[in-house]
């Protein structure tokens, strides 16, 4: 018996598929036309129109002209041109604006400030930062609307006493100069803010005057020769944040919670030994950084997890590479098991 054969002619499927396609492109092409005519799609494109150039904030007078919306690309585009250029024209006239108060220096070609600087009293920010410049002039006090004075990393080693003159003076950073002692006609400077004399390693003491500064909220006196905490920092009521780190202190003051609003304390390399219960009294204290090598006492209450307070213990600053001294801080700290257990994830610990 012999096989049957069948043959198909593959040309009439590719033919049937193809007449399937032709009238599927032009059912597709008539539809678009159809919405292209259609009055709902006319609105949505006009209100999808509108509610982007009302995200842009673009006026509507722009693109409403007697009732009727221009849906133009190109409108949206000119439209958009036009505010970018508006922008940048209002924000280059404010920097202009702003620029024409501040005075930068930086480099250390720089010896003194230049003679024309007299001249520019309505200067209101001074930033002088990598200089030689050893002395900042007397007739600083003649820039009675100075808001700030950024002076870090230069070489000043004094400050003179006419800048008790600049009563509108928010911000003073000195850090990282050669000051050996702070005037203390800065404490008629009443609308201070922020004092940085960090980094100056010869400071010891402040002037009780700065007592009279009851608007700072930020100090940092860290990296100097601080023996304890300068009384006029105590009065400082307003006080936020302090950073009184790798200095000289051997203890705190029994009323060091003079300080009510102190949220932020820096403590660390120092040579403490205990923590006085006053420190308890700070109600809004939530950060308290302290260096663990010399530490032999704490009040337990400190480190009771139900309190905000959240305590860093840095136990290794210059013996980092010493395995026996790090391990020895270890277990000073952990004489100490609930600060231990609750507390060590902030030294990365746990």
């Amino acid at each position: 018996m012999g096989h049957k054969v069948v043959v198909f002619d593959i040309s009439v499927v590719r033919a049937l598929w193809e007449t399937r396609v032709k009238k599927h492109k032009a059912w597709q092409k008539k539809e678009a036309e159809r919405l292209e005519k259609s009055a709902l799609e006319k609105i949505k494109e006009e209100w999808n129109f509108v509610a982007e150039c009302r995200r842009k904030g673009i006026p509507q007078a722009e693109y409403c002209k007697n009732g009727f919306v221009d849906t133009s690309v190109r409108l949206l585009e000119r439209i958009e041109r036009r505010s970018l250029a508006a922008q940048s024209a209002l924000s280059k006239e404010r920097d202009k604006r702003s620029s024409e108060f501040v005075f930068e220096l930086s480099g250390d070609h720089w010896k003194e400030f230049p003679d024309s600087l007299k001249e520019q009293t309505h200067l209101k920010e001074w930033h002088i930062s990598n200089t030689l410049i050893q002395i900042i002039p007397k007739y600083i006090e003649l820039f009675q609307a100075m808001r700030i004075l950024d002076l870090p990393k230069n070489q000043i080693s004094r400050l003179p006493a006419e800048i008790g003159c600049l009563k509108n003076l928010k911000e003073l950073n000195v850090s990282f100069n050669h000051l050996k002692s702070i005037p203390p006609e800065l404490g008629d400077c009443e609308n201070l803010e922020k004092l940085d004399c960090s980094g100056n390693l010869e400071l010891t003491e402040l002037p009780f005057e700065l007592s009279n500064l009851k608007q700072v909220s930020f100090v940092d006196i860290s990296a100097n020769k601080f023996a304890s905490v300068p009384i006029c920092v105590l009065r400082m009521s307003n006080l936020k944040w302090l950073d009184i780190s790798n200095n000289n202190l051997s203890d705190l003051p029994q009323d060091i919670d003079r300080l009510e609003g102190l949220q932020t304390f820096l403590l660390y390399k120092n040579k403490l030994t205990y923590l006085p219960y006053a420190l308890l009294n700070l109600k809004k204290l939530t950060l308290l950084v302290v260096s663990g090598d010399h530490l032999v006492e704490l009040p337990t209450a400190l480190c009771d997890s139900s309190t905000p307070l959240k305590i860093c213990s840095q136990l290794y600053h210059q013996s980092i590479f010493q395995p026996s001294a790090l391990m020895s801080s270890i277990r000073r700290l952990q004489n100490f098991p609930d600060l231990w257990s609750c507390k060590s994830s902030c030294c990365g610990l746990s």
